[in-house]
This record gives structure tokens, sequence and C-alpha cells, in this order.
């Protein structure tokens, strides 16, 4: 009895494999100006249409870092441009972490951070009304506000736009997770404080149920995934408690889907004595409920490599559009049909 319940399991996890269909995977600056790329982000301009940002330069951190993007139209993606820079009153900072993210009235929004590390940076924003061919003037956030810290934001039925962001203390010793509403057009902020208990977790991510209550998931250091729920629209928030799903203290994001599944990017490996240990490789698991998760498709798995930050999203025609840092030199499309 035990061979064949065996047989049985191994026969539903390679169905499970099964279920998700590579449709195309590709660089998306190939041969990039900078030595080093992270933190992707990716939207939906119109129908087939997409854009894509991150953070590159001579290295994380280095002052002359900006956020460079990309468009696909056609089948291919645009020679990549820099679109956004650190300089402030003639002094140049990095910029970091930028994210996409498109209203429902049409407007394009990038936000970033910008400053010397993650526990001195503070929120930037730009936006569009003609899908990034043109760009306004960075404006700052208003104090105490970051904007989405890695993750894209969600727009709620009222309209406010839910981000998920994070804090890291001066001597980096405390991560705690925070969310910020805005209205629709980024203008007026309010922050939502989290109790966040002996975890340290950054950098959330946010699911959407059909009764109306939101999961965020977030990256830790305690080699969990860890979850929160709110039932209310954002406005307050469950204790923290981990999911069935490891994380080395590396970044994820998760959508929900138009059939109501979630499906969530992420490294499956315990943290190790670096922290890149564990980065090496990259899956796609998916969940009809938030808690209970099962891989559908390894991305990457190459030893001594690093696979992270990933963003993800699904277009109107049903795909799934993966992007992520590869070996911290390039950044990767994957395209995923379920």
């Amino acid at each position: 009895m035990k061979i064949k319940l065996t047989i049985v399991a191994l026969f539903i996890n390679l169905l499970a494999f099964s279920q998700a269909k590579l449709i195309k995977e590709e660089f998306i600056n190939p041969s990039p100006e900078e030595k080093s790329c992270h933190a992707s982000t990716i939207v939906e301009l119109s129908k087939s249409n997409l854009m894509a940002a991150w953070f590159a330069g001579e290295h994380e951190n280095h002052y002359k870092v900006g956020i460079w993007a990309s468009t696909f139209s056609n089948g291919i993606w645009s020679k990549a441009a820099k679109i956004a820079d650190g300089i402030v009153n003639g002094k140049q900072y990095a910029c970091w972490n930028p994210v996409l993210f498109k209203n429902k009235e049409g407007k394009l929004f990038l936000f970033y951070k910008v400053g010397v590390t993650p526990r001195e940076w503070w929120g930037m924003m730009k936006t569009s009304i003609n899908d990034g061919e043109t760009w306004s003037e960075a404006t700052k956030l208003p104090n105490n506000i970051l904007g989405p810290i890695k993750n894209k934001p969600i727009q709620l039925t009222s309209g406010e736009i839910l981000h998920p962001s994070s804090t890291e203390s001066l001597d980096s010793k405390i991560w705690k997770t925070h969310v910020e509403i805005s209205d629709s057009d980024a203008k007026n902020w309010k922050k939502i404080e989290i109790e966040c208990g002996d975890y340290g977790v950054i950098q959330p991510t946010f699911l959407t149920h059909a009764d109306g209550k939101i999961q965020m998931l977030l990256r830790s250091r305690q080699n969990q995934i860890v979850q929160s729920w709110s039932v209310d629209s954002g406005q307050s928030w469950s204790k923290l408690s981990p999911i069935n799903l490891p994380n080395p203290n590396s970044g994820i994001d998760a959508v929900t889907l138009a059939d109501g599944s979630h499906i969530l990017i992420y490294n499956p490996l315990p943290s190790g004595n670096r922290w890149s240990n564990g980065r090496n490789i990259l899956k796609v698991a998916i969940s009809k409920d938030g808690n209970n998760w099962k891989d559908i498709y390894e991305l990457e798995n190459i030893d001594k490599s690093e696979f992270s930050y990933p963003a993800v999203i699904q277009t109107q025609d049903g795909l799934i559009h993966i992007t992520y840092t590869f070996d911290r030199k390039l950044i990767k499309h994957v395209v995923l049909k379920y």
C-alpha cells in the first residue's frame, strides 16, 4: 500500500509540474551598458505591450546607479534606457528597487528609492500619461512614506491604492513591514503600522481573495515565508504566521490570477552562511487558498549562481509574465501559460 501511495504522490507531483507550460524565456537587455543590475519590476501597458524596469550601475549602492527601463511591443524588447537618477540638489545618490504600477485611470507610476543605503533611503515617484513615452519630473514622497518597497501595489474597489512597504533600522537589526494607502493619484497618503512580533520581515506582496480578504506574504529572516491577513481593505492586519514554504532571506513576489488561484515566485531553500546563499534555485508555486502551495515550475537551478528578486503579473491574455535578476548581470523574462 505504501508503494502504491508513493507512486500516486509522484504522479500528482509530475502532473503539477506539467500544468505550467513555458511560452518564452529571454533576456530583456542582453547587452547592457552597466555592469550590474537588480530588482526588476514589470507592468502591462496595454494588451500585449509591457514595460520592465530595474536598477543598474557599477554595483548595488554605487552613487551613479539609476533606474533603467525597456518596453515590449510586437514581440520585441526595446533597447534599455535610463528613466530616473538619484540627483538631488546637485548631489547624486544611488537608486533602488523600482516599482511600476498602472492605475485604473490609465496613469503609469514609477516608484523608486534614493539614498546611500536601504536604512537611509527615501521614496521617489514619477508619472506618465502616455505609457512611459515621457515622464514627469521626479517628486519626493511625503515624509515617513516610502511607497511600495519592492513589489507592486493593488488598487481597491474604492479607488485607493494599497502599497506594500517596509523599513530597516539604521543598525540593520530590526526589519518591519507596514502598509501605505494613497488615493488613486498617489497624492494623499497614510501609513498603517503592523505588529511584526519576533519576525524580521520586509518586502511584502499582496494576494486578493474572493471573500474580500487581502493576504500579505513576506520575506523573512526566519527561513520561512510569513503571512498576514486583512479583512478591512488593509486598514488592519492579523498576527504574522509562517506558511509551508521556506525563504532564504530573499525577495518574493506573488499575484492572484483571473481564476482566483494564486501564483508565487520564490527561492525554495533555507539561508546559508552568506546573505546570497539559497538563491541558486527559483521556483513557481500555486495555491487555491493562499495557505497550501505546490510547485508547478522550476525557473532556474544552477550551483553558485543567483536568481532572485522576482516580479510577476498576469496579462489580459491570461499569460503569466515573470522577471528576475540573473546573476546580478542581466534581467530575465519568462512567460508561462497555466
